[in-house]
């Protein structure tokens, strides 16, 4: 059996010297160039999307463009969960409520001046 040569470089992934490095492009993991960032569009809407991946099955609704600082995002996200009953969290900018509750959460922000969409499936 003849195996494929494959072009993926096979370089450093770990130096004690600077820690854990990328394999793509031999940087450190932290400034890492070849691996995509979400981009959280600043357009003045808020989307809603309802989300399951890496969750095992559960459902969360997710809150993108929310365009406060982190401890606005919070006091939000506090109010949130309250209305809604149930729990959730702040990650990087994106408000999630656990459960799928984009109706309610459609109303409230309507309620607070936002101009909210619901997006995704």
């Amino acid at each position: 059996m003849v195996r494929k040569k494959t072009d993926k470089p096979s370089g450093l992934v770990y130096s004690t010297e600077s820690g854990t490095m990328c394999p793509g492009c031999n940087k450190q993991k932290q400034h890492c160039v070849c691996r995509k960032k979400q981009v959280i569009p600043k357009d003045g809407i808020v989307r809603l999307m309802r989300e399951t991946k890496g969750r095992k099955g559960k459902g969360v609704t997710l809150i993108n463009g929310v365009a406060l600082d982190s401890t606005g995002l919070k006091k939000l996200a506090k109010s949130l969960k309250q209305k809604c009953g149930s729990g959730g969290s702040v990650k990087n900018g994106v408000i999630e409520i656990q459960g799928d509750h984009r109706k309610t959460l459609e109303k409230e922000l309507s309620a607070r001046g936002y101009k909210v969409k619901l997006a995704g499936g």
